[in-house]
């Protein structure tokens, strides 16, 4: 970054000033919202405080859904391990969120799903479930009356042949020969999304040994078979049905399938042995400072599987570094037991000190020292699979606690985000605010020590930041967007492949994901005007929808990326009478629901009908509010209706209930439910509202962008 260029803070017209349709006279802030609104985000933040680790950070849980517990279960079994009490607890807990109709959904409201229905029901069997109990006949129904297993998908598949119900030709071939394709071809490792990346490389070592433990006859599953297996219909994606065209990508690929069956059936693969010696040591090189391979669930099961399969005793330090991270991430109650795809502390601790910051907690505060520490400690300054295709100087942070080898856009930018906030405390001093709206500031007495200490802290906050800022500016795509892993990750034909159905096979930009970049780079200075910011903002007009919403690739769905891409725009100063804002704001205000809030199911991915469509959850409805802000609206009925909505809303402890899951995995495949979600987005929407109110729209602005004084280039490489 250049040394000599200084961000200052910009002067800017306020955007409720400039927003037509706003009533002067509706500024004036009413009495009766103020002390439930000030005890409101005092119980939030100091609920907050308390669930503070002694290391610093922040960690919620992460749900997902029952397909964690049954791949558990099978992959226990695999092992001969079903009959401990863990694979029991666990059978217990697939039980308990078993739907009346006897299938499993993907999500609270949803739809059973197929494939998480058969391997639950397989599991059970495993664990010893009579398949004559009432609950397992109405699993076997609902499954039948949807196609039975005979409609699972590519990955369920490779369970059922793992444990002897299907021959292995049945499963699409994951071949580990393209370990060795160079990376200048448009096919090789490094051209699919980073998540598939670690999954096919040790399924690659699964696919050529075609282990098998053959499972007792009366503990299979042939009954949930309305074919054999053979005649199963093809694997498709979610909406890649090439609808039976003679010439496409998805007949292209089958017939590569077909062709490389027939190879290794007569051992036509002369460069075999190395290939998977390649995938071996591509694998034990990424075990290295991560919490499992790529750090979530599939791949440390299929590593587990993998090296079974290549001779590792069970005992090596390989397969136990694997079993000792898949561990951690069991959550077990009085009788059952859970697991997480993943751990969110990077993610969870950057969102909470913005929240924090937001409710007038002081930048001194011990809390937030320790939670910035911690994050400083955890940027990423190792190359990763990202540099297969970007040449820039290592920088970034990671979602889970270790993940060297992939860090995140998305978690990069929520940290800069942090960092800004508390690299100079910019919000209204507290008797600036209203009388009944003070927020107890918790200041700490600043002696030579402690001032030296912050010293060194900033000089680490503004060099990390001008890193990882450098980083993300060399991760922007070509079409001005950016992706979550990597760049230009965007070969669309590659999601027409036979194991393409989990429906995440490449990585392209995405609004939601491009809006946040945008509120990052915002909040260190830049700007519309300068080329960077302009290609990402041409990006957003053309991939806003004819409705004036955007989609959300990682949160339930278009109120999510909707409020983000609101939230980016304002923040490099696009005006609020825009176009596009205005469309998106008007999105926003129109499915507001009667009692206030905001609510979308993750139905609207399969069905565009159903956007902004759900019920209601705390999380969505401070997304919506936010975005309203940040588009001009702080002062608008549907802002107002909705704070109200939050503070009736509220339990004593500061919290919000939400069983409903808002976070996206793998759109209509895998969702997730992010427990510290209801608890601090609501805070930051109530806090920056409650800034807002009493004409203090200058003021507001101060807060919201967090201007801080640090170096940054003149310009973004082009």
């Amino acid at each position: 970054m250049n040394s000599t260029q200084h961000v200052r803070v910009v002067s800017m017209d306020g955007p409720e000033q400039r927003f037509s349709s706003v009533d002067a006279d509706s500024q004036r802030f009413d009495p009766h919202f103020a002390a439930p609104l000030r005890g409101a985000i005092l119980r939030t933040r100091e609920w907050l405080l308390s669930e503070q680790q002694p290391g610093g950070y922040w960690q919620g849980e992460l749900e997902g859904d029952s397909i964690l517990q049954s791949e558990y279960i099978l992959l226990l079994a695999y092992l001969g391990r079903e009959k401990t009490e863990l694979a029991q607890q666990a059978a217990r807990y697939l039980i308990k969120t078993q739907l009346p109709d006897g299938g499993w959904a993907m999500y609270p409201g949803g739809e059973p799903d197929v494939s998480g229905s058969v391997k639950a029901y397989f599991a059970l069997k495993l664990t010893g479930h009579d398949p004559n109990a009432e609950y397992m006949q109405r699993a076997r129904q609902a499954i039948l009356s949807r196609g039975g297993a005979d409609r699972v998908n590519s990955f369920t598949r490779f369970y059922l042949a793992l444990l002897g119900q299907i021959p292995y030709d049945c499963c699409p071939v994951v071949p580990p020969e393209v370990m060795l394709l160079p990376r200048w071809l448009p096919v090789n490792i490094y051209r699919i999304s980073a998540w598939s990346r670690t999954i096919l490389v040790p399924l690659s070592i699964i696919s050529s040994y075609q282990p098998v433990h053959r499972v007792d006859t009366s503990r299979g599953i042939r009954e949930l078979f309305v074919k054999a297996p053979r005649e199963w219909p093809p694997l498709t994606a979610p909406g890649q049905d090439d609808g039976g065209r003679l010439v496409s990508w998805q007949r292209f690929f089958r017939m590569i399938d077909r062709g490389w069956k027939f190879a290794e059936r007569f051992r036509l693969l002369p460069l075999r042995r190395r290939a998977i010696a390649r995938a071996e040591a591509w694998m034990l090189e990424r075990f290295e400072n991560s919490d499992g391979l790529g750090a979530i669930f599939p791949p440390i099961v299929w590593s587990i599987v993998a090296l079974e399969a290549l001779g590792y005793p069970a005992d090596s330090k390989e397969v136990q570094y694997c079993h000792r991270h898949l561990d951690d991430l069991i959550i077990q109650d009085e009788d059952t037991l859970h697991l997480q795809p993943c751990q969110s502390p990077v993610w969870d601790t950057a969102i909470t000190l913005r929240s924090l910051a937001a409710s007038g907690i002081d930048r001194t505060h011990q809390a937030v020292t320790k939670a910035t520490d911690w994050l400083l400690a955890r940027e990423v300054r190792r190359a990763g699979d990202w540099s297969a295709t970007v040449q820039a100087a290592p920088s970034g942070w990671c979602f889970e606690h270790n993940n060297d080898f992939y860090p995140d856009l998305d978690d990069t930018a929520m940290v800069l985000m942090a960092l800004a906030d508390h690299w100079e405390d910019a919000g209204p001093a507290p008797d600036t605010l209203p009388p009944e709206l003070q927020l107890v500031r918790q200041h700490t007495t600043v002696d030579l020590r402690t001032a030296h200490r912050d010293l060194v802290r900033g000089d680490k906050i503004a060099a990390a930041s001008r890193r990882a800022i450098d980083w993300v500016l060399a991760m922007q795509n070509r079409d001005g967007g950016w992706g979550a892993f990597d760049r230009n990750n965007n070969r669309q034909f590659l999601c027409r492949v036979p194991f393409a159905d989990h429906n995440a096979m490449i990585d392209p930009s995405t609004p939601d994901l491009t809006g946040r970049v945008l509120e990052a780079l915002g909040a260190w200075g830049y700007r519309t005007g300068q080329p960077v910011v302009d290609r990402a903002v041409r990006y957003l007009r053309r991939a806003q929808e004819a409705d004036g919403s955007w989609f959300g690739r990682w949160g339930v769905n278009h109120i999510y990326g909707t409020w983000q891409v609101l939230e980016g725009l304002a923040a490099v100063g696009l005006p609020a009478d825009d176009a596009a804002v205005r469309a998106g704001a008007d999105w926003l205000v129109a499915y507001q629901q009667p009692s206030g809030g905001w609510g979308e199911s993750p139905d609207s991915y399969a069905d565009p009908s159903k956007r902004g469509q759900g019920p209601i959850t705390a999380s969505q409805t401070a997304w919506a509010l936010l975005g309203l802000m940040a588009a001009g609206l702080t002062n608008h009925s549907a802002v107002t209706r909705g704070v109200r909505w939050l503070l009736e809303t509220q339990q004593d402890d500061g919290t919000w209930d939400e069983p409903q899951f808002t976070g996206t995995g793998f759109p209509q495949v895998f969702y997730l439910r992010y427990h510290m979600y209801p608890i601090y987005f609501p805070l930051v929407a109530m806090s920056r509202w409650a800034i807002a109110l009493g004409d203090l729209v200058e003021q507001a602005d101060a807060a919201r962008l967090r201007l801080a004084r640090c170096t940054l280039p003149k310009e973004a490489p082009t």
